[in-house]
C-alpha cells in the first residue's frame, strides 16, 4: 500500500478537496489517501460550496459530505510516501513538525510543476527498482525532489500556493478549484506511473 496526505489550514476546503481527488484518481489502486489541517476544528464538515466544488470535479455527493475535519499531529506524518500541504506555508508546518521528511513535502502545485518536468520515463525508472507500492511511489517522488533547483521556478512564490477560498466569494472558491484540479492531475500522473506501470 502508497499513502498520501494532503494539508491545509483547517481541513474543510482545500486539502479535503484534494484527497477525495486524489482518491478518485488513484481509486483502482493500493493506496490510502488522507487529509489534516494544521489549525483544524476536529470535526468540522466542508463548507457547501467546497461540496459542490467537489461534486462537479466527480466527487460522489456522499463522500463529500462525509468529510470531518482532523488536526495534523507529528504521528501523522510518520507513514506517507508523499505530503501535499496546499500553500508554502503547510509545507513549512510539515518540516516543523517532522523535519525528517523534508524530501517528501511539497505544496501541491510545486509537486505539480516539478512533476511536468520529469518524463514519464524517468519516473517509470525511478519506480523500477522497487517491488512494493509504497517503495515505487517514495522513489518516484524522490525523482520529483530531485527537479528542485532544476526546473523551472515558479514565476512568483504565489504561484505555488492554492488561494485559501474559506469565508471568501464563490470566484475564490472557483479560482482554488481552478488551481487544484490540474494540480492533482499530475499527482494522479505521478503515481500510476509508479504503482500502476513500473
Amino acid at each position: 500500500m502508497f499513502e498520501i496526505t494532503t494539508i491545509c489550514t483547517g481541513n474543510i476546503c482545500r486539502s479535503p478537496l484534494a484527497e477525495q481527488l486524489i482518491r478518485a484518481g488513484l481509486a483502482d489502486l493500493p493506496g490510502t489517501i488522507t487529509s489534516a489541517g494544521t489549525r483544524s476544528i476536529v470535526g468540522a464538515v466542508m463548507p457547501e460550496e467546497t461540496v459542490t466544488l467537489a461534486t462537479r470535479y466527480g466527487v460522489a455527493l456522499d463522500v463529500a459530505t462525509a468529510h470531518r475535519s482532523r488536526q495534523l499531529t507529528a504521528s501523522l506524518l510518520e507513514t506517507p510516501d508523499l505530503i501535499l500541504g496546499m500553500s508554502r506555508e503547510h509545507r513549512r508546518s510539515v518540516v516543523e513538525l517532522a523535519p525528517v521528511r523534508l524530501r517528501a513535502a511539497f505544496t501541491l502545485r510545486e509537486f505539480a510543476r516539478l512533476a511536468a518536468d520529469a518524463s514519464d520515463g524517468e519516473l517509470r525508472e525511478a519506480a523500477s527498482h522497487h517491488t512494493d507500492p509504497s517503495s515505487k511511489l517514495r522513489a518516484a517522488v524522490a525523482a520529483v525532489a530531485g527537479r528542485r533547483g532544476m526546473a523551472p521556478p515558479a514565476l512568483s512564490p504565489e504561484d505555488d500556493d492554492i488561494v485559501d477560498p474559506y469565508r471568501q466569494s464563490q470566484a475564490t472558491y472557483e479560482r482554488s478549484g481552478r488551481q487544484l484540479v490540474p494540480a492533482v492531475a499530475q499527482v494522479v500522473r505521478v503515481v500510476r506511473l509508479a504503482v500502476a506501470e513500473s
